[in-house]
């Protein structure tokens, strides 16, 4: 009977997000309002969506995994995000938004990158938009094994059919409604997202008798962030996970949020918006996982199941505990968003990366704008069928799929959008310099096993990205002030921009 309320909770949930795609179908003309909305995007919208298709399952199933396996030593992890999501509203989504409009109205960011620095022979487009197909299709992967893994432990089915059903969903509301429909069901599925963050924990901790059960449970290490998997944490584990908050200025994902809202106006209420909304979930996710060591009798990790801990929280408290599956129906769609809102907007920059900038762009393809519209839809199939082949593997660790492709992303692209809207020196040839070099000190550090079968990242304890940033904005800035200053056009740009003449 549990079942049947949960499937009925998910059957409505998935067709409401199918009805919005096609109700978005209409208002696609343009690969302009496929990919951008036609800039359009209100307040409300602009914050949920960025920070529900930043958050993906990573926030409901790898964070509160990984405190559930190692404690609370963890919790550096969502202290960086937190600052790097309050740096990234404050510092560059109002500067960006102008700049790009300023930049031609550039609606990718390796367009915008193209249009900023006048590159005319088109070397900053390719190396931007490979780095972008590279790393999202990684990051889409990571969202789609979340999905398979939802699916398998609510449903009991196998793995890959649970796989190939979030797969269907999402392809289905992304292909009809493209950016409109994402930003729309993000800010659904955000709303549903904070809900469920703030419910289950709250009902588990008074369903498992407060901190007196918690603490029962637990050694006190465990609950020290001091602490890592019962040892004292190191300075290098701190600044690593810390340095995830680097990689939010260069995720095209969330950068194409800013570029889309409607006006100044929208975007600064955009900005309390998301950083209250990141503080809650970042919070109550790091509480999941704390509680989950108290409240769950049995321990995932001998399965290798700490990433399912929320999903098995909701399940026990609502329908073991309460009895009202079809809330635990509801709040399990909660993490089903989570998964959504972050696959649909990796497919679509994915995609427009591909159209915009590699085929009409580099390629020089020029084609009507609804020729452009299918060619995109096509091209989100192919990227969803490519991510879904890498996800096929049932063990795939959610945490370590999304930590890869973050840092890849973050290192090619954070330094590179910091430096373009804050240093007017900056040239074609650092920006050049800075993505390849970020791109691959990521491909070096994470994937080369080049000391006795490990990676570099294996043998020193450091997160790639704390590496790639740093090496990136150095070769920015070495590239630039090595090669030729930027032309008056381009300084007279960037100075409109910092006066907020667009």
């Amino acid at each position: 009977m549990s079942t049947g309320w949960i499937v009925l909770a998910f059957a409505i949930y998935l067709s409401m997000m199918v009805l919005v795609g096609v109700y978005s179908l209409k208002q696609n003309n343009s690969s302009e309002d496929y990919f951008l909305g036609g800039r359009r995007l209100n307040g409300w919208v602009a914050a949920l969506s960025a920070q529900a298709s930043d958050m993906s399952g990573w926030l409901l199933m790898g964070l509160p995994g990984s405190i559930y396996a190692f404690g609370t030593g963890q919790i550096w992890i969502a202290v960086g995000l937190f600052i790097g999501t309050v740096l990234n509203w404050l510092f560059i989504s109002t500067r960006l938004r102008r700049y790009t409009i300023r930049a031609n109205n550039a609606v990718t960011l390796p367009q915008y990158f193209e249009n900023r620095f006048h590159d005319e022979r088109r070397g900053l487009l390719l190396v931007s938009s490979l780095a972008i197909m590279i790393f999202f299709l990684v990051y889409t992967a990571s969202a789609l094994a979340a999905g398979g893994q939802l699916f398998t432990t609510v449903f009991d089915i196998d793995y890959h059919i649970a796989l190939t059903i979030g797969m269907i969903v999402i392809l289905t509301y992304t292909l009809l409604g493209g950016f409109t429909a994402v930003c729309d069901t993000d800010f659904i599925q955000g709303t549903v997202m904070l809900v469920a963050l703030l419910a289950v924990p709250i009902t588990a901790f008074a369903m498992m008798g407060g901190d007196a059960g918690l603490t029962a449970a637990v050694d006190s290490t465990f609950l020290n962030p001091l602490y890592d998997n019962g040892e004292k944490i190191t300075a290098v584990s701190i600044l690593s996970q810390l340095a995830w908050g680097l990689g939010y200025c260069g995720m095209p994902h969330i950068l194409v949020r800013f570029m889309a809202v409607k006006s100044d106006k929208e975007l600064s209420r955009a900005k309390s918006i998301g950083i209250i909304w990141v503080a809650l979930s970042l919070l109550f996710a790091c509480v999941i996982g704390a509680l989950g060591r108290g409240y769950i009798a049995e321990d995932l990790t001998q399965s290798g199941s700490e990433e399912r801990v929320f999903m098995v929280m909701i399940i026990k408290v609502f329908t073991e505990d309460i009895r009202i599956p079809l809330i635990a129906g509801i709040f399990l769609c909660g993490i089903l968003a989570a998964i959504m809102s972050t696959a649909d907007s990796q497919l679509l920059v994915t995609a427009s990366s591909v159209t915009e900038d590699l085929y009409q762009g580099f390629l020089k393809k020029k084609q009507s704008d609804a020729k452009m519209v299918w060619f995109s839809r096509v091209v989100v199939v192919v990227v969803a069928v490519v991510a879904y082949l890498i996800a096929w593997d049932p063990n795939s660790s959610i945490m370590k799929l999304v930590s890869d492709a973050w840092a890849g992303l973050g290192a090619a692209f954070g330094p590179t959008v910091l430096l373009s809207l804050y240093w007017k020196r900056t040239n074609t040839a650092g920006a050049i310099a800075g993505i390849s070099v970020g791109a691959l000190t990521v491909i070096f550090w994470d994937y080369l096993p080049l000391f006795g079968g490990k990676t570099a990242g294996d043998v020193t304890g450091i997160y790639s990205l704390l590496i790639g940033f740093f090496l990136s904005l150095i070769a920015v800035v070495i590239g630039s002030l090595a090669t030729k200053a930027p032309s008056d056009e381009i300084i007279k740009e960037f100075e409109d921009v910092q006066a907020g003449r667009v």
